[in-house]
């Protein structure tokens, strides 16, 4: 009877602290992981980083437009090319170099997250991005005062990023880009002279993307570029990426098609040349080897 009476007065206190521990778990804020399996979604960065210690090397190549058909291959004659090395410093900061042969462009960038997505906890990523280019195609009997400054082109990019399910994740970016040698439009006129727009040096807009899971390895991927300062007489377009991630273990290929040649964001921002109504894109792909 003793024994009875005991367990009768101890059981309450076994099922409340069960319940506050079921509850501690359910309550738990768990940071979200896997959001996107490459450090970019098509053009624009996603909120992934290398982790501590990782070294990504990556090749990328965009061809030219597929436009002319045959004639030139459907743009494979007309190609470029970009090496790129990012090293993690350490998981929420990473620093990484590059070389692109559009306009021999040199590059170094630097991508920190400032906030982690958490089950039951803050609702999205946030992540900085900071890039800094230098055009070194730049020819000086064209521009005879050119000074180093002016091949240099600045960044900022503040990333949010959600995990909605397992399948589906999304991305938008505020995008600020100052030219210290503002972009330019040239418009043949019927008279055979040639009409020049400079843009603002200081360039306004909004990345947008996202990414389907179809399986552990193959994903959909696709993003948008508003460009909110364009001047209205400009020749290019917002940029438009639509693409499939394989992810292969130590290797990620990316397949992608795009109306913007150029994989700095200057570059497919400001100058995307393509429209995709006519047919005008551009072929790519970016190999990724971690070691």
């Amino acid at each position: 009877m003793k024994k009875i009476t005991f367990l009768l007065l101890i059981l309450p206190l076994l099922v409340f602290s069960q319940t506050d521990e079921t509850e501690e778990v359910k309550n738990e804020k768990i940071p979200v992981y896997g959001v996107f399996n490459s450090l970019k979604v098509v053009n624009f960065e996603s909120t992934k980083l290398a982790y501590q210690g990782d070294l990504y090397m990556i090749i990328s190549h965009r061809f030219g437009s597929v436009q002319n058909g045959i004639d030139d291959f459907f743009g494979l004659d007309n190609s470029v090319t970009q090496f790129k090395f990012i090293y993690g410093f350490y998981d929420w900061l990473n620093v990484g170099v590059s070389r692109t042969s559009n306009q021999k462009k040199y590059g170094l960038q630097v991508k920190y997250r400032l906030k982690q997505q958490e089950k039951n906890g803050f609702p999205v990523t946030i992540v900085g991005y900071n890039l800094i280019t230098a055009n070194t195609s730049l020819d000086d009997d064209i521009f005879p005062n050119i000074e180093f400054s002016d091949r240099l082109t600045y960044t900022s990019q503040i990333i949010f990023s959600r995990k909605f399910n397992k399948r589906i994740s999304a991305i938008i970016s505020p995008t600020y880009i100052h030219e210290n040698l503002a972009t330019r439009s040239f418009v043949e006129q019927t008279d055979g002279t040639t009409l020049t727009y400079d843009e603002e040096n200081d360039q306004f807009a909004v990345g947008l993307g996202g990414r389907y899971k179809i399986s552990d390895v193959v994903s959909i991927t696709m993003d948008y570029g508003i460009h909110m300062n364009r001047n209205s007489n400009s020749v290019y377009r917002n940029p438009l990426s639509i693409g499939t991630d394989l992810e292969l273990g130590d290797h990620v290929f990316q397949v992608h098609f795009s109306n913007a040649q150029a994989m700095v964001e200057e570059g497919f921002v400001t100058q995307a040349q393509g429209n995709w109504g006519d047919g005008d894109f551009f072929f790519g792909f970016n190999l990724i080897r971690i070691f």
